[in-house]
């Protein structure tokens, strides 16, 4: 092991009769750093947009999210999720009745989706970080309900930070027929006052759709008495996350889903990891082509070698030991590349994130980011190495054991 290694060494970085295999070595060396550092950078930066988005959900979605398997409510006072906000890992627990209604303002109308909170809202989440507006948070006041819409809603309705006049919503009864003599009668009528605020969570499923009201007014609106649709929660700090949630789902059986925040936007995040796998994909098949340099570049020194492999034959060396040799020249290559790869993708991450160098065009002040985000992830660049020195040795195995036949 040691002398093949030795020897391949020596023929790497030894001056060749042909400065040709030189360059030719030094390129397929260069081709798989950049393919390597192409991987790095491009797998990091989808880490960055995949930590941005998870950043903006968590000031809003809960740590942990119990909902009904059947059916879109449950009593409030059921055993299971009595037992559940008991836990003592549990912190804050939220009941939430949340439904699709109809809010209408000054001729302008728009489909909601109205989230009732009881008044520890703001502690289970960090809604207050999101507000913006000269108002206060607050969902109710004696008899007045306050509603908190998203801000690209409020744009809809053109209600601006405070609306001065009352937001009517509308829902369907949830019992009787719809007699279409009287189709008011069929609906469920109530007003939302402006607290003068509105949140602003920088994803369109909750900007542009949701208000935030207390939860006494969505169980009046949606006749949910004693109902929930949801009941969200957020553990004590230190908790072992893993460990609640999986008591958590032991207790809820097959009854209620438990989910974290990620499994809330499983579709999103969903989306995100498809497309990151199709970017490695592609770029390891970039990877695969740069490898095709080392093929010829072995195969060129093997050729100048000829007359030290019969003085290595003539000294007792097998074929296998010479074959062995060329071999330990492509890996060299291939580890070599990957190693300068990853340092070089790892400094060029560290300068996006310090420095910003690439920005997002233009627009970029329109963006919530004026840079692309990069994030490195270690596991990442275990599978990156583990790929590239896979890709690098699978393809000079069979290319060198096929030229040791037919030229040495």
């Amino acid at each position: 092991m040691i002398l093949p290694l030795y020897i391949s060494r020596r023929y790497l970085f030894s001056k060749k009769s042909t400065h040709a295999i030189n360059i030719i070595s030094g390129i397929s060396m260069v081709g798989v750093a950049v393919a390597t550092m192409a991987l790095v950078v491009t797998l990091s930066v989808f880490n960055g947009f995949h930590d941005l988005v998870a950043s903006f959900f968590t000031t809003f979605d809960p740590q942990i999210k119990v909902t009904p398997v059947t059916g879109k409510d449950a009593p409030a006072d059921d055993p299971v999720l009595t037992r559940i906000k008991a836990l003592p890992q549990v912190e804050v627990a939220t009941e939430v009745v949340e439904d699709m209604a109809l809010a209408m303002y000054e001729g302008r109308q728009a489909m909601v989706n109205i989230m009732g909170v009881e008044d520890n809202f703001d502690s289970l989440t960090h809604i207050r970080e999101i507000l913006v507006g000269d108002g206060t948070y607050e969902l109710h006041a004696a008899d007045i309900s306050y509603g908190i819409p998203g801000i690209r809603l409020a744009e809809t309705l053109g209600t601006g930070f405070t609306y001065r006049n009352p937001i009517r919503i509308f829902a369907p009864r949830r019992e009787g027929q719809l007699s279409m003599t009287d189709v008011e009668d069929g609906f469920v009528e109530d007003e939302l006052y402006s607290p003068g605020v509105l949140f602003n969570v920088k994803q369109a499923k909750y900007d542009k759709g949701h208000i935030l009201t207390n939860i006494a007014f969505a169980r009046r609106l949606f006749d949910r008495q004693g109902m929930i649709t949801s009941l969200e929660l957020r553990l004590k700090p230190g908790s072992d996350f893993d460990a609640v949630k999986a008591e958590m789902k032991n207790i809820a059986g097959g009854k209620y889903y438990v989910r974290d925040r990620y499994e809330q936007q499983e579709d999103t995040f969903k989306i995100m990891k498809i497309e990151k796998l199709i970017a490695y994909v592609f770029l390891t098949f970039i990877l695969i082509v740069a490898c095709f340099n080392i093929i010829g570049s072995l195969s060129m020194l093997m050729i100048e070698k000829k007359n030290d492999v019969v003085t290595l034959r003539n000294l007792g060396a097998s074929d296998k030991l010479i074959t062995r040799i060329f071999l330990f020249e492509g890996r060299l290559i291939t580890v070599i590349g990957s190693v300068a790869g990853i340092a070089l993708g790892l400094l060029l991450c560290w300068l996006q994130q310090t420095y910003g160098i690439v920005g997002l065009g233009r627009s970029s002040g329109s963006f919530v980011v004026d840079a692309y985000p990069v994030s490195v992830h270690p596991d990442d660049i275990i599978v990156i190495f583990i790929t590239v020195i896979a890709v690098g040795f699978v393809s000079v195995w069979y290319p060198v054991r096929y030229f040791a036949k037919r030229l040495l």
